[in-house]
């Protein structure tokens, strides 16, 4: 079972929540020095990341971006921390869209 899931729906539509998943992905890379690969799909794209005590998944649809994340061991104490940010973080991105 991850140790972070996060879940909001959206009607932005799948080119759209592909551009902000990617940005999204891209200030991860250069923030926290996590690794991302981004795979587009027909009807979903995944964007995994890994590195800094994390490893995990942003699926991305027409109408929802699902994160799933294990928290490595350092990590894990800062849990509720790393998951009030990526709260923050889902909520802006939804809200200037």
């Amino acid at each position: 079972m991850p140790d972070i899931q996060l879940s909001r729906t959206h009607t932005l539509g799948l080119p759209a929540a592909r551009q902000h998943a990617q940005r999204w992905g891209e200030k991860a890379a250069e923030k926290f020095g996590v690794q991302c690969e981004y795979e587009s799909g027909d009807t979903q794209d995944v964007l995994r990341f890994s590195g800094n005590g994390v490893d995990g998944q942003l699926v991305v649809t027409a109408s929802a971006l699902e994160l799933q994340a294990e928290l490595g061991f350092l990590a894990a104490m800062f849990k509720d921390s790393i998951e009030a940010k990526l709260n923050a973080q889902f909520d802006a991105l939804l809200a200037k869209s």
